[in-house]
């Protein structure tokens, strides 16, 4: 072959390989991309996610991760998160996590954070380790404050995973200012005993609903890991905010297990008369968006719809980034912000991210 006919060679074979990798590029960027045409997709996109204004990302601070952040409006007048957080990667959640208290005079902060407020209890305790994923609500005159623990230690006497020690409790206070006591030595929700049960492996991820009937709906994650390895939602019921909470015969009322996708995170709420949860997707529209479902009664639900669009609709980022564990603040009894969890930021760990709520469209 002549230097000519091998210079020609080279270059096709160089603009080949140059548009192999910019085709994979493009797939790369696209497969976190929601599709633009949503309906030729069967992808109903909700008022709620058509309300969701441009958002920021909040309580952003060196050496930390932050995770989880529960809005609530004092009787201050301020904006208080309860949230998580912790330092060094980001998988030392699951044993270095505890739940702090910032303040603010507005959502979009600027927050000042007061401090610790809950933290793991060591020893043989059932919360040694880690303290997640706060959620707290107004109960009467008190302020209940539920969140997920673990003891590692004691994953041998399950099958040794991490996950398989995580509990619900829960912790009372008079005050957001504190402090908050636990409720009892064990946790609010147990899993069930018999493993063809779904919620035999882990309870995690509480979401309390204040029923209108005057009971407390306490919302739960599980992972069905014995049967089909899914993650689905349920709900145990209490008269009393201290339990006990008696697990529905219905259970569980959100289960993806017959696409085998799952879904985590969901938190509850009644808005004009009806009841609607918002959650993380895990693949049932896209990985890395947010599904709302509708119900009359909060015990069945309808199909899903999009609830949130990827981080890049919301802030001016160019990697989306996973958005985890929805929130709503409420203010004069109307939901405002939508508060989630979200990867990234400045200092390339995590923080908590508000998205304001058009009231005109939802």
């Amino acid at each position: 072959m002549s230097c000519k006919k091998l210079l020609v060679y080279l270059l096709i074979l160089l603009a080949t390989f140059t548009f192999k990798l910019h085709a994979v590029g493009e797939n790369l960027h696209h497969q976190h991309a929601l599709p633009s045409n949503l309906a030729d997709h069967n992808i109903v996109e909700s008022d709620f996610s058509k309300a969701l204004k441009k958002g920021k990302r909040i309580l952003q601070a060196e050496n930390w991760n932050v995770w989880g952040a529960s809005p609530i409006v004092g009787d201050d007048g301020k904006i208080h998160v309860f949230y998580s957080r912790w330092r060094g990667t980001h998988s030392r959640w699951l044993s270095h996590s505890e739940i702090a208290h910032a303040v603010a005079d507005k959502p979009e902060g600027p927050y000042t954070v007061l401090g610790t407020v809950l933290t793991g209890r060591g020893g043989n305790k059932w919360d040694a380790d880690t303290i997640h994923n706060p959620t707290i609500q107004k109960v009467g005159d008190k302020y209940a404050l539920f969140f997920i623990g673990n003891n590692l230690k004691d994953a041998s006497k399950y099958d040794g995973h991490h996950a398989s020690t995580q509990r619900i409790g829960l912790a009372l206070s008079d005050s957001l200012y504190g402090p908050f006591i636990r409720v009892g030595e064990d946790p609010i929700l147990e899993i069930s005993k018999d493993k063809k049960q779904w919620d035999s492996y882990l309870t995690t991820n509480p979401a309390l609903l204040l029923h209108p009937n005057g009971e407390y709906w306490l919302y739960y994650k599980a992972w069905d890991r014995y049967n089909d390895q899914m993650r689905k939602m349920g709900v145990a019921i209490a008269n009393h905010i201290e339990g006990p909470y008696i697990k529905h015969e219905k259970n569980p009322l959100v289960s993806f297990s017959h696409l085998k996708r799952q879904v985590e995170d969901a938190y509850v709420f009644i808005h004009h008369n009806k009841f609607y949860m918002v959650m993380r997707d895990m693949g049932v529209i896209h990985p890395h968006v947010g599904l709302i479902l509708e119900s009359d009664d909060g015990i069945n639900w309808s199909e899903p719809m999009l609830g949130y669009r990827t981080s890049v609709e919301y802030i001016n980022e160019e990697k989306v980034e996973r958005m985890e564990r929805p929130q709503i603040l409420f203010q004069n009894g109307k939901p405002t912000h939508l508060f989630l969890a979200l990867m990234g930021g400045k200092y390339n760990t995590s923080s908590a991210f508000i998205v304001e709520i058009d009231q005109s469209k939802f």
